[in-house]
Order: structure tokens, then sequence, then C-alpha cells
């Protein structure tokens, strides 16, 4: 099995910056790729960055350009949020694909004001 950990949410003013940090223990060597979502008040989750093969990275289009996701070699997971939009408010999950199956974090809150 494989936990995962988010950190680093809070309250940001719009513009502002917040960078979220994902743990991974447990069986990280299980994992195939990891990635962020996101969840709004009233919306159903989506997927905001992932890993693909090899070193690609995908992103939505609208965290194009301000969002970077990233990794270090313990499987932990980061993600770089500049420039936040109110509507980036939400509750983020790191999420984990592994030989045998697929792990959410609990999540993490992100506030942005305008």
């Amino acid at each position: 099995q494989v936990q995962l950990v988010e950190s680093g949410g809070g309250l940001a003013r719009a513009g502002e910056s917040l960078r979220l940090s994902c743990a991974a223990s447990g069986d990280i060597f299980s994992i195939l790729f990891m990635a962020w979502y996101r969840q709004a008040t009233g919306k159903q989750r989506e997927l905001v960055a992932r890993f693909g093969s090899g070193n690609t990275i995908m992103y939505v289009d609208y965290v194009k350009g301000r969002f970077g996701i990233s990794r270090d070699n313990a499987k932990n997971t980061y993600l770089q949020m500049n420039n936040l939009e109110p509507e980036d408010a939400a509750v983020y999950y790191c999420y984990a694909m592994t030989n045998q199956g697929s792990y959410w974090g609990q999540g993490t809150q992100v506030t942005v004001s305008s």
C-alpha cells in the first residue's frame, strides 16, 4: 500500500503563490505515476497536473504557465502554484497510481481571496 500526505495549503491573495507538497510512503516503488487533482465546492474533482510516461508532464489548460509539478527521488511530489486566482480555490489532492491500484491523499485546502 501507499500512503499520501499533502501539506502546504492555506490562504493566499489573488496573484500570490503557494507550494503544495505530497509525501509518499509505504510501497513507493510500486508507484507508476503521480498527479494532482482539485475539487472546488459543489464541483467534481478534476485533474490539475500529472506525470506521464518517461519525463513528460501534462497540465490542464487553466493552469498552464502558472502551476508547476515536480518530484524528487523519494517519490514526493510538489505543486508550485503561482499567480493564484480565486477560481483556483479548492481542496487539492495528491494521487498515485501503482501496479496494485490507485491511492489518494486526504487533501489540503487552498483558499484564494480576490
